[in-house]
């Protein structure tokens, strides 16, 4: 079928329901100012998906020469990798022939992804810094199980990079009855007095672009550009005696800059829409030129018009590689496998993403 243009696409389907995850919400989004973050390039970037929504033990590892790059890990008899409804990444950069490891959200069952990072033959001990994306169970439950199993691995006053918020009571408004009679459900949130208690990491709260180890940069806050990504209507956040709309100001996404191929956007759950975080990162990089985008894409029960649009704009931006995961949606990952068929890869817990300039 003949690939379909920007405009014939954005209007291929009416309204599909109504929102719910990911769905539109007409709020006022504060803008954030950024300078140029200067971002050194890197020789070479590995992403190792520790946990995802998905994973497929017969997906082959052999791709085409152009998806070389991308590792699937085999099991063997006896051996088998979690998946969950949750996401973590151990990420390394080597920057100017050295070699510098930092993970970067944790999932949400502790066995689960230890039990991973065994598998997958992950150190502890050479992680120089940590990174939340934000304040949502299924990305920092398992947080401080790691720190408590690792105490004596883990570099006594490791950064923990994490951005305003990030310890903040959440909630989400679900149809009544379905896990509370009033609908208003809790998500939990992450203990700072524990973490600090543990006397392990140095919690350190960024707003502006942030370096987390050489070659890899926090977000930051991000800019809202976009009409059509506003967030959700039923997630929810305590101020102080307030219950307010979360339109998570201090997620972070991460930016790196592959030598000589341009920029590497990973997201985790991109509450602040992808094509905002993939925007965001071209200008606070001072470049467009962008090689991969991956992460989950928080587009799970969005209206096909938002998916729609993000599709192609994402297209226009025209990464080499597109890697939709977590909470993308089964929507959104289909459309994307269909209009960008090229670009596309679909991702499976313990997968690694080998970068080389």
């Amino acid at each position: 079928m003949k690939e379909m243009n920007r405009r014939d696409f954005i209007k291929t389907s009416a309204v599909a329901g109504a929102a719910m995850m990911a769905g539109d919400v007409l709020l006022k989004e504060a803008t954030v100012a950024h300078g140029l973050a200067r971002i050194p390039e890197v020789e070479k970037l590995v992403v190792t998906v520790i946990t995802d929504n998905y994973y497929d033990c017969l997906r082959p590892n052999l791709y085409p020469p152009e998806f070389k790059f991308v590792k699937r890990h085999m099991i063997i008899p006896g051996t088998s990798l979690h998946a969950e409804h949750g996401l973590s990444y151990y990420i390394e950069t080597v920057a100017n022939g050295k070699t510098h490891a930092f993970m970067f959200d944790y999932g949400l069952d502790s066995q689960g992804v230890s039990k991973n990072m065994d598998l997958l033959d992950l150190d502890v001990r050479s992680l120089e810094a940590l990174g939340l994306s934000h304040g949502h169970f299924d990305h920092y439950e398992n947080l401080i199980s790691i720190l408590k199993c690792n105490r004596v691995k883990i570099s006594k006053g490791i950064p923990l990079y994490v951005g305003e918020e990030a310890f903040a009571h959440r909630f989400v408004n679900l149809p009544k009855g379905l896990y509370d009679p009033s609908g208003l459900t809790s998500l939990g949130q992450l203990n700072r007095e524990e973490i600090e208690t543990l006397d392990l990491v140095k919690i350190v709260e960024v707003r502006e672009p942030t370096p987390i180890v050489p070659g890899a940069y926090l977000t930051g806050n991000i800019e809202r550009v976009t009409e059509y990504e506003k967030g959700s209507p039923i997630l929810l956040i305590k101020r102080g005696d307030k219950m307010e709309l979360d339109i998570f100001p201090g997620e972070q996404s991460l930016v790196f800059n592959l030598k000589g191929k341009g920029l590497v956007v990973v997201s985790s759950c991109a509450h602040a829409g992808i094509v905002n975080t993939v925007r965001h990162a071209q200008k606070i990089a001072g470049m467009d030129k962008i090689h991969a985008v991956i992460g989950g894409f928080h587009l799970i029960g969005a209206p096909m018009p938002k998916i729609q649009n993000t599709v192609a704009d994402i297209k226009a931006i025209n990464p080499d590689y597109i890697v939709p995961m977590h909470c993308s949606g089964w929507e959104a990952v289909s459309t994307f496998a269909k209009e960008m068929p090229q670009q596309f890869i679909i991702n499976t817990a313990g997968t690694k993403y080998v970068f080389i300039a």
